[in-house]
């Protein structure tokens, strides 16, 4: 049985780890795009080379990351990894990189603090409409 990556779930995981809503992948994909069809998308098994660029460029994630995530495959590497809690005697001590992480959370501060901005925006917008309604 051949198994295939699901390049729209692994969008979505992505998307879920650096905890960005479908409503804000829409917005940061542009004036044709929305909730709905983002959710669309991630149903998909494959994604168009030229969108699944795009996305990579909106989440600055590589687009190996979607082409090539199998969960399948991690698990079974994580459970072959690991025996009663502890890792096997494999003669070698496994090393993590931090670098990509630290860039998620500095990528993922970055949106926060734009999203703060739009909701000011829209609060001092809210506070001059209520004026303007007063005024009438």
């Amino acid at each position: 049985m051949e198994h295939t990556i699901h390049q729209g779930r692994n969008v979505k995981r992505f998307r879920e780890m650096l905890g960005i809503k479908q409503e804000a992948l829409a917005l940061d994909l542009g004036d044709d795009w929305n909730q709905k069809k983002v959710s669309l998308l991630e149903q998909k098994e494959i994604i168009e080379d030229p969108l699944l660029k795009r996305i990579s460029e909106v989440l600055k994630i590589p687009v190996e990351a979607f082409q090539n995530f199998d969960e399948e495959q991690a698990v079974n590497i994580i459970s072959n990894t690991f025996d009663n809690g502890s890792f096997l005697n494999t003669g070698h001590t496994p090393t993590f990189n931090v670098n990509p992480i630290e860039e998620i959370k500095k990528l993922h501060e970055e949106k926060m603090e734009l999203y703060e901005r739009m909701l000011k925006e829209k609060d001092e917008m809210m506070v001059r409409l209520e004026r303007l309604i007063e005024r009438k």
